[in-house]
């Protein structure tokens, strides 16, 4: 079938029509950070230091009174710890519970053109090329193209050898062109053939000399695909297994006319997307490397996100739906690109909040009000620091010193907080080193652990290699949150030291008058085989090439100017290529890093 019934709008999906924050505006750029994020074509790559909520939200529900208003909240210690620890103003503050119910948190990303990613529609994209007059119209044109760049002896040959074909031949003899000593116009033909006539397969050879070379051309054969001029019909090849790009010769190839890439939109309910995406990627017999998103979203939350395969056909997708608890994917397209991490212009949230307690409505209104006006310190949430006793950035931390196994042990050691059951299995796994037990008794969801204990039952005592069977996603989130521990750091001590009244000698602004010069971010290869890099470039991605927004350091001529306001002010995220602002706020980067062990302008080791 081309088409299933519409999906079905959950409570949780109607309330996220009913728009309760801001669209992302030209005027109130959403976050973008260096080395991590690719560049947008207005939002700038780093992190602004000030947000502001540019649109009143709608009427708030009553609150409760009672004592737990008061005057400059403190926030919390969990928060305190991952260095959340200022306000834009000094309102008195209100209190609630934030996710009580997962459907509390309605999360859409927000594409880098502005969309905001939904789950709409499950039908199948029309996979169909050219219809057959078309088809056959093509084909003088692309006969004269080949006598163009072959010859006409050459030429004479294939449009004999494409009767046969036509004539229902399958037995046909490969034909062998002309020798050919140039390299690169081998190249030409080879490619002509895969953009032209991808039913037909081309190699090189020797000529019957042993010395000159040819190209041969036969018929491809496939295991169960039509042979016919658009390759329609036909399917993957048996030992499909990952996302990995593979040569072509000799098997069934991808239809021509459609991108390499199936995008399509997820839908999941109280799910981290990793475990979201082991569970699709199980289905389908994929490794979790295949995947590729811009980023993270919210478990417990009801989230839509969009997320890129390769050479994945919708239709093996869409028949999950019915399978799948909990998780929905739809809104099929291929396209030419995979996503990167950060290649997203933000998200929007639909945050319920309940419980409220309050001294008066008015408090409640005054509070909000202050939110539109002064905004909100910009700084990464908890999320990025995970839930678990042992946070993210401190797996982070170890990962850059390049201490392995204090990794494996971070990863894999008992923590306070954790169930008795998953405790039990930790303790054991630390006390007699039992990896068969520990994998039998770890959950799916714990893909970290699980991959750690795989690997090293292959490979003894290697942790590096443990650590690498980590999908890299979700190894990189480690690294990102460090970076994100200290750009925390760094905001807290713009706001102590310096206030939020406006732009300050030696902060780090965006250039207004010379978009085009500067460019402040680097990119390295998206590429697990790399490894001669420096430590704090993995947070780069392969980035598209666009122009990305320039930074410069504010100095006493632009004061007196008056040319910026606090919001054109922007803090690093920390790299080895990064400018840092010309204050004191840039010596913290350094300072927090030194006491870690961690130098962020060379590397201890060549690792990525």
């Amino acid at each position: 079938p081309t088409s299933q019934p519409p999906p079905t709008e959950t409570e949780a999906e109607r309330a996220a029509g009913r728009i309760t924050s801001p669209p992302p505006s030209a005027g109130h750029p959403p976050t973008a950070r260096p080395n991590e994020l690719p560049p947008l074509p207005n939002p700038p790559p780093l992190p602004p230091l000030l947000r502001k909520t540019p649109f009143p939200p709608p009427r708030q529900p009553r609150p409760r009174r009672g004592p737990a208003a008061r005057p400059a909240p403190r926030p919390p210690r969990r928060a305190r710890r991952r260095r959340i620890s200022r306000f834009a103003s000094s309102l008195p503050g209100f209190r609630g519970a934030l996710k009580q119910r997962y459907s509390d948190f309605v999360v859409h990303e927000v594409a880098r053109d502005g969309t905001l990613v939904r789950l709409t529609s499950f039908d199948l994209p029309d996979e169909r090329a050219d219809t057959d007059d078309e088809a056959e119209a093509d084909l003088p044109r692309a006969l004269e193209s080949f006598r163009l760049l072959c010859g006409d002896a050459d030429c004479e040959v294939l449009r004999g050898f494409l009767s046969s074909v036509s004539e229902g031949d399958s037995d046909v003899s490969p034909i062998i062109l002309s020798p050919d000593a140039d390299k690169a116009h081998r190249l030409e033909v080879h490619d002509f053939f895969k953009r032209n006539f991808i039913f037909l397969v081309t190699d090189t050879v020797e000529h019957s000399d042993g010395v000159q070379r040819c190209i041969r051309v036969r018929l491809r054969s496939g295991p169960r695909g039509r042979r016919n001029r658009t390759g329609i019909g036909s399917s993957e090849p048996s030992g499909w297994r990952d996302d990995r790009p593979f040569d072509s010769r000799g098997s069934v190839t991808w239809p021509y006319h459609l991108g390499k890439f199936l995008r399509f939109h997820l839908y999941k309910e109280n799910k981290d997307t990793q475990e979201a995406l082991r569970v699709i990627g199980k289905m389908l017999g994929l490794q979790p490397r295949s995947f590729r998103i811009a980023g993270t979203k919210d478990k417990r939350a009801i989230t839509t996100q969009q997320v890129t395969l390769f050479k994945v056909h919708a239709s093996r997708l869409a028949a999950l739906n019915n399978k799948l608890t909990g998780i929905k994917v739809g809104d099929f397209n291929y396209v030419k690109e995979g996503l990167v991490l950060g290649q997203l212009m933000g998200n929007r949230f639909t945050i319920t909040l309940r419980s409220v307690i309050a001294e008066s409505e008015d408090m409640i209104k005054v509070a909000v009000d202050g939110l539109i006006k002064n905004g909100f310190i910009n700084y990464y949430g908890l999320q990025r620091f995970g839930s678990a006793s042992v946070p993210t950035h401190l797996v982070g931390a170890t990962l850059l010193r390049g201490e392995w196994r204090s990794a494996v042990s971070l990863i894999l050691d008992p923590r306070e907080g954790e169930c008795d059951d998953m405790n039990g299995v930790r303790e054991h796994y630390k006390e007699h080193g039992d990896i068969d037990v520990a994998i039998r008794n770890f959950p799916r969801r714990l893909i970290a652990e699980r991959a750690i204990l795989q690997r090293l039952k292959k490979y003894p005592g290697n942790y590096l290699q443990a650590l690498m069977a980590i999908p890299r996603t979700l190894r990189l989130m480690y690294v990102h949150s460090y970076q994100s521990y200290l750009w925390n750091h760094a905001a807290s001590m713009r706001a102590g030291m310096y206030g939020l009244s406006g732009v300050i000698e030696g902060d780090l602004v965006y250039k207004k008058e010379c978009p085009g010069e500067g460019t402040v971010t680097d990119a390295s290869e998206n590429n697990d085989d790399h490894t001669n890099a420096s430590e704090m470039d993995i947070f780069a991605e392969t980035l598209p090439e666009e122009t990305i927004q320039s930074v410069k350091i504010a100095d006493s001529e632009d004061l007196l100017k008056a040319v910026y306001t606090l919001e054109d002010v922007v803090l690093p995220l920390p790299g080895s290529e990064t400018l840092f602002p010309g204050n004191e706020v840039a010596g913290i980067y350094h300072e927090i890093a030194n006491k870690d062990g961690i130098s962020l302008t060379e590397s201890i080791h060549g690792v990525k």
